[in-house]
């Protein structure tokens, strides 16, 4: 047998490790909808401020279709803003104890992708894509839509113990990272950053899209996934700005490390008969 590189023994021993199971992707989203609910429940939540300024300020700069729903999402709210926010507070804390109770976790990852697309259009605004200036670095395409994502990928399918192998995550990947690159190339995006650097950006998000379509490229691709988006989460999106008391959520960054995560769990190599 030809002896493996380093390289390819460390990504095998990661691959074969038992890794991430659908059942600790459904305690993982249970956690972060548990945080998402205790954030909705900052003081701040139950005024006004909360629609007028969270809520309404993700319209700006939107194309019609998002934004007429979401100012009419902010002035529902900015007229009853606790009665409101208990309604939001208390789904998302049903949604994290239902993800990590195991009887009820099937219930709570389907209502999840519901309320997550739901906030994903009305209360992110589509995370910005509709009017072209979004990026991986501040927080696109929307925590929200991550978390359907990855409850759509925890959807149990017999034995949860198993690792998360849905077949479609690969092309969901791809999509979110390609998609990353096409936004960071148009014009106006980052301009601090300056040319080299975005140049740079692009072609590395490009290539985290495209090796997720590959077995062998998987899981290099997934891994500086990985570390990029926890790069995004703390330099780009402040960790969410979890301590500002107006934090929603911790933004996309732990949501795309999760999905990294499950990529990797599922990427093994197959098993191959003996003999």
């Amino acid at each position: 047998m030809p002896r493996r590189s380093r390289a390819d023994l460390g990504l095998g021993v990661l691959t074969r490790s038992p890794g991430i199971t659908r059942r600790h992707l459904q305690i993982a989203l249970g956690l972060l909808w548990l945080l998402d609910g205790v954030l909705q429940a900052q003081p701040f939540m139950f005024t006004r401020g909360f629609a007028t300024q969270a809520i309404a300020g993700v319209a700006q700069g939107q194309p019609g279709f998002v934004s007429d729903p979401v100012h009419w999402v902010s002035t529902a709210i900015a007229a009853h803003p606790v009665a409101w926010n208990l309604s939001f507070a208390g789904i998302q804390l049903l949604l994290g104890v239902g993800l990590l109770v195991p009887r009820a976790a099937r219930v709570a990852l389907g209502a999840s992708i519901v309320w997550a697309l739901g906030v994903w259009y009305l209360g992110e605004g589509l995370s910005g894509l509709a009017s072209g200036h979004a990026s991986l670095i501040t927080g696109a395409p929307g925590s929200a839509l991550l978390y359907a994502i990855l409850a759509a990928a925890a959807w149990p399918r017999g034995d949860s113990s198993r690792a998360v192998s849905a077949p479609w995550l690969p092309y969901a990947w791809s999509v979110v990272w390609l998609g990353a690159a096409v936004f960071q190339a148009m014009p106006g995006q980052a301009p601090d950053l300056g040319p080299v650097p975005v140049v740079l950006l692009v072609a590395v998000e490009y290539l985290i899209g495209v090796g997720a379509l590959w077995r062998r490229t998987r899981p290099p691709a997934a891994v500086l996934g990985l570390v990029l988006a926890l790069v995004f989460w703390v330099f780009g999106q402040d960790l969410g700005m979890l301590g500002s008391g107006q934090a929603t959520d911790p933004n996309s960054g732990p949501a795309l490390a999760l999905m990294a995560i499950a990529l990797l769990a599922g990427s093994g190599p197959r098993m191959r008969p003996s003999g």
